[in-house]
């Protein structure tokens, strides 16, 4: 299984195979029709309680990274869940997509750890 990550700001490609977009809001700037988005996946988004506390500060990481995992083991992220488990039985590569600046913390790296470690 190959998860990749992409900012949203960066040319779709072919080789990304399905994009997901996982924030909750659309990315400033980038328009619908040239973002080349397969899913818009809102519910694998933060909670904007969440986001707004970790503020993209790396010390926060670790903490970040728990609270997340743990919002994703919530019946509010299940639908998505779901809809990403059909995508991942379908397809060898997909791409998740963000609009974070920081590509290190950010909840894409979590939840492609979240995947990759069997949890999905």
């Amino acid at each position: 299984m190959d998860i990749r990550l992409k900012r949203a700001y960066a040319e779709p490609a072919r080789s990304d195979g399905p994009r997901v977009l996982v924030d909750r809001i659309w990315p400033r700037g980038v328009a619908k029709e040239s973002a080349d988005i397969t899913l818009w996946l809102k519910g694998l988004a933060p909670s904007t309680e969440l986001r707004k506390w970790f503020s993209h500060d790396p010390d926060k990481w670790p903490e970040f990274r728990s609270r997340y995992l743990e919002e994703l083991t919530s019946d509010d992220a299940s639908e998505d869940l779901e809809a990403l488990r059909k995508l991942l039985e379908q397809h060898d590569r997909i791409t998740l997509v963000l609009a974070a600046k920081d590509t290190e913390h950010n909840n894409a790296v979590a939840l492609r750890d979240y995947i990759l470690n069997d949890q999905l």
